[in-house]
């Protein structure tokens, strides 16, 4: 009796490990399918230099996928506009574009300053993340 019990605990560890060594081969492959991220450019620029506080300013501009990189332009990905503020960028305001398409994000501060800018894509599951080039905006 107690032989046939361990006969039966060895049958099922086999059948166990021989469904992980059949699972893992498939694993491994649908993870090397999706291949690199596609790299993007992120281009922006304020609608104004100079706004006063409380006033509006639009950050216009567009994401680039780069030619010869892995394109889905059925999602939106997100932009985030930040500022620079000791030494470290912060985030002031997020968005969302398709990829080879344009944003435009309204923004307001409430104090005078001159800010630098950028406008960033973090990275998603289709793209690397990139940023634009810094932009000055003065506020009054």
């Amino acid at each position: 009796m107690e032989a046939s019990a361990v006969s039966r605990r060895f049958r099922l560890v086999a059948a166990l490990l021989a469904c992980l060594v059949v699972l893992v081969p498939t694993t491994a492959a649908s993870a090397t399918e999706a291949g690199p991220k596609g790299q993007v450019k992120v281009h922006a620029k304020a609608e104004k230099d100079v706004v006063k506080a409380g006033e509006k300013v639009k950050i216009k501009g567009k994401l680039d996928v780069v030619p010869g990189a892995r394109s889905d332009s059925g999602g939106l990905e997100p932009v985030i506009v930040q500022k620079l503020q000791a030494g470290v960028w912060v985030d002031v305001s997020t968005g969302w574009c398709r990829p080879n398409g344009g944003f435009s994000l309204s923004l307001s501060f409430s104090l005078s300053a001159s800010l630098s800018l950028r406008v960033y894509h973090p990275e998603t599951h289709l793209y690397a993340s990139a940023y634009s080039g810094v932009f000055g905006l003065v506020v009054v």
